[in-house]
């Protein structure tokens, strides 16, 4: 309004507006509406959770993130103020299993037909492997998720998909986290979670061991996910020339991001972290 000032009569403008010589003079120094005020200071608090989400919240986990900041705002008026941002979640791409399932190797029951309801933490461990490509070849990454509380309680990375890489993992998780025996572990049926030395290290953790039926991925849908999450949210976005930058990432992604920032709807859109805490207190408490 201020260009049409400069640039055309008062008297022409206020016909324009239909509207008082002093009445438009008044209209042309009135402060924004408080609507308006708390819409601007809510569009940089988006913007500003958009970026610390890595650009990968929807509405649904972008409200608990700005009531957490103490800006609460219904899912609606964050929605509009979004698209007046131009902002959008990272899109989506598939991706495709890599562990091979044919071989002669003893294969373990499918102890969770797909209900993945655990009551506590380390009651439920599901893991698998997944590639990504780097300037030097493939890097393989093996990982174990606590179904409970959506941790990433240990992975292992290299060059090659071995059943050391998955052996490694496991002995991470088990270092880190220290369950009582019964746990459950569940994997596909890759040669690597068949073999007999990792079968060995299961027994002596006092783990049972879980599989998957043959080329159904909803059996082990919380990997899944999780697999989901990093190539939509990094992988898929990145161009890493070695091994080592690739590790570099996806360590900050899934020791940082994922398991201590990242909103998880199964969790209440609550952290990994912050739920695991919540709950030992609550069980300290009882």
């Amino acid at each position: 309004m201020k260009q049409w000032r400069l640039q055309f009569p008062v008297e022409v403008m206020s016909r324009l507006f239909d509207v008082s010589r002093s009445g438009f003079y008044a209209w042309l120094g009135r402060a924004p509406s408080r609507r308006s005020r708390e819409d601007e200071r809510l569009k940089v608090a988006i913007k500003a959770a958009h970026q610390r989400s890595r650009e990968t919240y929807g509405i649904r986990r972008l409200q608990p993130e700005l009531a957490a900041d103490g800006f609460v705002a219904g899912r609606d008026r964050i929605d509009r103020l979004r698209k007046v941002l131009g902002l959008r979640c990272r899109q989506k791409r598939k991706f495709k299993a890599t562990t091979n399932s044919n071989h002669d190797l003893p294969v373990a029951d499918n102890l969770l037909e797909q209900v993945f309801e655990p009551s506590a933490p380390n009651q439920v461990w599901v893991t698998d492997i997944t590639y990504i490509p780097t300037g030097e070849g493939w890097l393989y990454l093996a990982g174990l998720k606590d179904v409970f509380t959506c941790e990433i309680v240990g992975y292992a990375m290299g060059e090659r998909m071995t059943k050391e890489l998955t052996a490694h993992a496991l002995f991470r998780a088990v270092q880190q986290k220290r369950p009582s025996a019964g746990l459950i572990h569940h994997s596909d049926r890759g040669s690597q979670y068949c073999a007999h030395d990792y079968r060995v290290a299961l027994a002596q953790f006092g783990m049972r061991a879980s599989m998957s039926r043959k080329g159904n991925c909803y059996d082990n849908a919380p990997m899944e996910s999780f697999w989901g999450s990093l190539k939509n949210e990094l992988v898929h976005h990145r161009r890493y020339a070695t091994r080592a930058e690739a590790e570099a990432s996806i360590r900050e992604y899934i020791e940082i991001f994922y398991n201590r920032q990242r909103r998880h709807s199964r969790l209440g859109y609550e952290t990994p972290a912050v739920f695991a805490h919540k709950f030992s207190r609550q069980q300290a408490a009882a």
